[in-house]
């Protein structure tokens, strides 16, 4: 037998194990996703997993972050995947990737770009021409980025997945499967170790693996091991034992109670596998951060389930980055099987508590709208879509006008499933209520002819997870008024980000605005840090729902009143030392009277109040 090459990561199908340089190899490996982690933290939460014993980490590419237009890419800061590559290899940890085209993740539209859907009729994750194309323009700028760190050619990318999760999707098309693998083994080369991952149901391993790609299983603390292990062995009889996705914990749900998994279930799982010779990668997460912005997806469940914020996923490192009580109780098991590094695990970050900070009313949303939409609406007899607009995230405003005089309250509705996903509901400009998807669809209101009738529509994340991943946003039907469809709209898709980002409101005039009205607002504020930049929480005390933003950067969705997330993660990196911290507030259902927001020195994950708020 010819001695293997210096460098190189195999399947022995003999002895039922990896080899890594031609010795037998087993891996415990972390997941973490560098898209929900400022960059800033990045070498801090590598270095925790790192000190925990892991000998690689599990690292998702989300197509959506690097592509936001057709061939229009970024990979500068937050979203330099090269550069946390580099990091990993320099901290000694191997790397498991994960290049999608699709990741799921709970991350918006699972990965894909929302600007695929611009072709309405396309079939996402299949053989169609039109969802191939964009995905082979697209892995032919990020793989030729990825083949020099593999670990044949020096890297320490030691294999690689393809697609994600394909057996728990409908569409079951074994020619995209083999078009993707195509394309894999075109870009990387053919010594790359390629793997799928799907759940242990039969239906899922048979939809979701592929001749010539290694099939790895997931599975949480709460299964037995060897009958999922068997399920692996079903499709796979010889190899090593994998499980790609051992859950530490699980994600919140707007509205839910928050979730946890006991440290003890999670390490006693952890060490039946080891026990078995097993690989094992801890995702779904090791460490999870945060939805930032409006990268957040969301699942279908019986009904739009969107998701919070917050991905602390009760992870062995918190969202913050901190060593957890679960973290210790792996390290120790993870000690019996392998020796730990030497040295002490890096402490938790520090936090501070700035306090009360008062804000105040700037504007009403609707009296900006020639900031927030500089090019002027667009006309339609019907509504458009967000995608029909080419709107990806955040919020659209459609406006009309009363046909009539409506003197007795009349029913203002949309069709099931076309308020996609909240709707924010005035008229006169005076806030009437909230349409929400799978959720109310009707208002009494009423008013003269030629009012003017504005809906500011939200996307609260696309659906990330199961069939229904063409996930369009807006309204999607005719709003009528007692059963007649309203007509002739003025669209508005809204540039708020853009606008903050170049110093507005802060740097605006201020505007005369209407004081306590509900509805849709901006509020405006700023408070001055002690001298030090540490991360913190904000909580919301008496506010709705809405978006926060700090000196531009897009904190995240705040919703106290659904729960059960009730303060959100500022990482330190976005404040200022030496200059006032600008906070901006768009409020979407009302501001308590006198508004001013919190910062904590700690979270607030669990209070959930009632689905109807």
């Amino acid at each position: 037998q010819a001695s293997p090459p210096a460098r190189s990561f195999q399947l022995d199908y003999e002895e039922d194990c990896f080899r890594k340089d031609g010795a037998p190899f087993r891996y415990i490996s972390g997941s973490i996703h560098y898209a929900r982690v400022p960059r800033s933290a990045w070498r801090d939460r590598l270095l925790k997993m790192y000190m925990s014993g892991l000998s690689a980490v599990q690292v998702y590419v989300p197509w959506n972050y690097h592509e936001p237009l057709p061939r229009v890419y970024n990979f500068a800061g937050d979203r330099d995947v090269e550069a946390f590559l580099d990091l990993t290899a320099e901290l000694g940890l191997l790397v498991i990737l994960r290049p999608g085209p699709y990741i799921c993740a709970e991350w918006e539209m699972g990965g894909l770009p929302a600007w695929l859907l611009w072709k309405p009729d396309i079939v996402l994750r299949s053989s169609d021409p039109a969802y191939l194309a964009a995905v082979d323009s697209w892995l032919h700028v990020l793989l030729p980025k990825i083949k020099p760190r593999l670990y044949q050619h020096g890297g320490n990318i030691i294999s690689v997945q393809v697609d994600g999760q394909y057996g728990s999707y409908y569409a079951c098309d074994y020619e995209y499967l083999r078009h993707l693998l195509g394309s894999f083994r075109a870009l990387l080369g053919s010594e790359v170790l390629l793997f799928t991952t799907d759940g242990t149901r039969a239906e899922e391993l048979r939809c979701g693996t592929l001749q010539g790609v290694y099939a790895t299983v997931d599975f949480g603390p709460g299964s037995n091991v060897t009958e999922a292990f068997g399920a692996q062995r079903r499709v796979e009889p010889k190899g090593p034992l994998v499980n790609s996705e051992y859950y530490t914990g699980w994600l919140d749900y707007w509205g839910e109670a928050h979730a946890s998994t006991s440290s003890a279930r999670v390490a006693r799982g952890l060490e039946d596998m080891l026990q078995l010779g097993a690989n094992v990668n801890m995702q779904y997460m090791f460490h999870g951060g945060t939805n930032f912005a409006y990268w957040s997806g969301a699942d279908f469940k019986d009904q739009y389930k969107p998701v919070t914020t917050s991905y602390d996923y009760d992870a062995p490192l918190s969202e913050a980055g901190d060593p957890t009580e679960k973290l210790f109780a792996i390290r120790t098991v993870i000690s019996k099987f392998q020796p730990l590094p030497v040295g002490l695990m890096p402490p938790a970050t520090p936090k501070y508590a700035y306090g009360w900070v008062p804000l105040r009313k700037y504007a009403d949303l609707l009296d900006v709208l020639d900031v927030l939409c500089p090019s002027g609406p667009i006309q339609s007899p019907f509504p458009l879509t967000f995608e029909a607009i080419k709107q990806a995230h955040g919020f659209v405003v459609y406006r009309t006008q009363l046909p009539r005089d409506v003197l007795d309250p009349a029913t203002l509705g949309t069709p099931p499933h076309s308020v996609c996903d909240r709707g924010y509901v005035m008229l006169q400009q005076e806030y009437q209520g909230t349409l929400e998807r799978d959720g109310q669809t009707t208002l009494r209101v009423t008013g003269n002819a030629g009012d003017t009738l504005d809906v500011l529509l939200e996307n609260m994340g696309r659906i990330s997870f199961g069939a229904n991943i063409s996930d369009f946003k807006g309204l999607l039907g005719n709003l009528s008024l007692d059963s007649s469809p309203l007509s002739n709209w003025l669209i508005y898709p809204l540039a708020i980000d853009n606008a903050i980002q170049e110093g507005w409101p802060h740097a605006a005039l201020p505007k005369s605005s209407s004081g306590g009205r509900a509805g849709p607002a901006f509020y405006t504020g700023s408070f001055e840090t002690p001298g030090i930049a540490w991360d913190t929480f904000v909580m919301f005390p008496g506010w709705s729902k809405g978006q926060l933003w700090i000196n531009g950067f897009n904190v995240g969705r705040y919703w106290p009143r659904r729960g059960p997330q009730q303060t959100l993660f500022v990482p330190g990196s976005v404040l200022h030392v030496d200059c006032p911290n600008n906070i901006t507030v768009l409020e979407l259902e009302g501001a308590p009277p006198a508004p001013f927001l919190l910062f904590l020195d700690r979270p607030l994950f669990n209070r959930t109040l009632s689905r109807s708020t």
